[in-house]
């Protein structure tokens, strides 16, 4: 993941230069449109993984493992037809009837559709394959695939760069180019190594019902979440136009690049959350959600603390001061403050999700989500500036973890209570200091010059790294870690 994030900066770096703030902007509106239809498959995604998963726990290998996989696999190819179908009508429809694209650049944006859409098809064909290889636990593969694809961008990039061609055309026919050899790569290794890999045509329809069923509900949650991201880069498009898709998109890719060094934990605690619901063991379960939502906030906050303070010398350095578009940096900060809300509640959902009963959680938490969108409308409709959108989610995304709390409490048997005291209230003191701290040193370092900056990022993670081992561990997690290492220098 650290790989993946210096190699994604530097993509971004080159394709901006290469593109335009203005070509830049048209890519993340147009290829958002594209995105908006995942709506549709975003819940049978995380069906897929629930189930796989699930199986796994229950036995290593059998029948049902390569009956799901399969149906899955049949799943993915209906699912990918239809949004081919919505994508090719309503999809232009609204590219060329309400999106901001100078008339100029029109048939450019209409290639980035039809490639983006190409893309889009490729990685939902992935999605059984990508959640068999975490369901498996295999991250060595997923590491490796995951490193390709981002060295295969970064070579987009650079191509772009030179190329005498469109360059926003090309830029979109190369990402579908190594989406395709992504895909392959997944399916050989499966093939090689997991029996259950392979397709069988024939139909199981009671898991398929099943599966479909569970993917219904999660529709509202998962669709929310899309319909938060790209409706707001939509409304930022309608609004304001192509340069603040620009800001938007840098701050989306800061946003992934950043999240990679949580999901990277918990893309690896989450098979084992899922398989001890299987298996019954709720104690233990219980204790990766415990541990598992700390670490996660822990993790984000090594890497928030320096990049919040020191953000405008950041993109700076990274884009270069003269292609920044406007807004970018505080975009980026106020992501930020988002991801820091829903890292909390990373494994509380997988242990959601384990459950398969997800109906009433879905439409109280879900429909929470769901109105991101028109309480932004609402603000930019009034003449909130282009920000706006961030504060919505982020005031949404509490009310969400106060649902959770709430519906989780029955689901699993959470004891809210005691997940306040060791989980909520330790996060919160631990980024409370840890920001005080970091704004403290941006008061009296000249934050503009490369010496100020060193100097801040390093005391930023020192301090922090020390907040999180005298107050975010417990005493006898402390005695743990230091007995493992001493153990291990002996």
């Amino acid at each position: 993941m650290f790989v993946l994030m210096l190699v994604g900066l530097v993509t971004s770096r080159v394709v901006l230069r290469a593109l335009g703030t203005e070509d830049f902007g048209i890519y993340g509106a147009v290829a958002g449109v594209v995105t908006l239809f995942t709506v549709f498959t975003g819940s049978m995604s995380a069906a897929i993984s629930r189930f796989i998963t699930f199986e796994l726990g229950r036995e290593e290998e059998g029948s049902e493992l390569r009956k799901v996989f399969s149906t899955a696999v049949s799943i993915q190819l209906v699912l990918s037809a239809i949004i081919v179908l919505l994508a090719e009508t309503v999809g232009l429809w609204w590219l060329n009837s309400q999106m901001q694209v100078p008339p100029e650049r029109m048939d450019a944006a209409r290639w980035v559709f039809q490639f983006s859409l190409v893309s889009l098809v490729i990685q939902l064909i992935s999605v059984p394959y990508n959640a068999d290889i975490i369901a498996r636990e295999r991250m060595d593969a997923f590491a490796y695939i995951s490193i390709f694809e981002g060295v295969g961008k970064l070579a987009v990039a650079i191509c772009i760069a030179v190329s005498p061609l469109d360059k926003l055309v090309l830029y979109a026919a190369l990402l579908a180019l190594v989406s395709l050899f992504t895909r392959l790569a997944y399916g050989v290794f499966c093939r090689r190594h997991f029996p259950e890999a392979r397709y069988d045509w024939k139909l199981d329809r009671t898991l398929f019902g099943r599966m479909f069923s569970f993917a219904g509900w999660n529709f509202i949650g998962s669709g929310s979440g899309i319909l938060r991201d790209q409706g707001g880069n939509q409304l930022l498009n309608i609004f304001f136009g192509p340069v603040a898709n620009a800001s938007w998109l840098l701050a989306s890719q800061v946003n992934g690049t950043v999240q990679k060094f949580v999901t990277s934990f918990t893309t690896a605690i989450n098979p084992q959350i899922t398989k001890s619901y299987a298996s019954g063991d709720r104690d233990y379960m219980m204790h990766l959600v415990f541990k598992g939502s700390r670490m996660s906030v822990y993790l984000l906050l090594l890497v928030v603390c320096p990049v919040f303070f020191n953000a405008r010398f950041l993109v700076d350095l990274w884009l270069g001061a003269d292609a920044v578009p406007p807004d970018a940096v505080l975009f980026i900060r106020l992501i930020l403050m988002y991801l820091m809300v829903e890292a909390v509640s990373y494994t509380m959902i997988t242990a959601m999700l384990a459950t398969g009963d997800i109906r009433n959680y879905q439409l109280l938490v879900g429909g929470i989500q769901l109105l991101n969108i028109p309480i932004a409308w609402l603000c930019l409709e009034l003449g909130a500036p282009a920000q706006c959108i961030y504060w919505v989610a982020i005031g949404v995304a509490l009310g969400c973890l106060v649902a959770r709390l709430y519906m989780l409490r029955g689901m699993i048997g959470l004891p809210v209570g005691r997940f306040l005291r060791e989980v909520l209230l330790n996060e919160f003191l631990v980024v409370l200091v840890a920001m005080t701290a970091g704004w403290g040193l941006s008061r009296v370092l000249p934050l503009d010059t490369w010496w100020g900056f060193l100097v801040h990022a390093f005391c930023s993670l020192a301090l922090t790294g020390l907040t999180i081992w005298l107050l975010g561990f417990s005493r006898k997690e402390r005695q743990d870690w230091a007995g493992r290492i001493f153990a291990r220098h002996d």
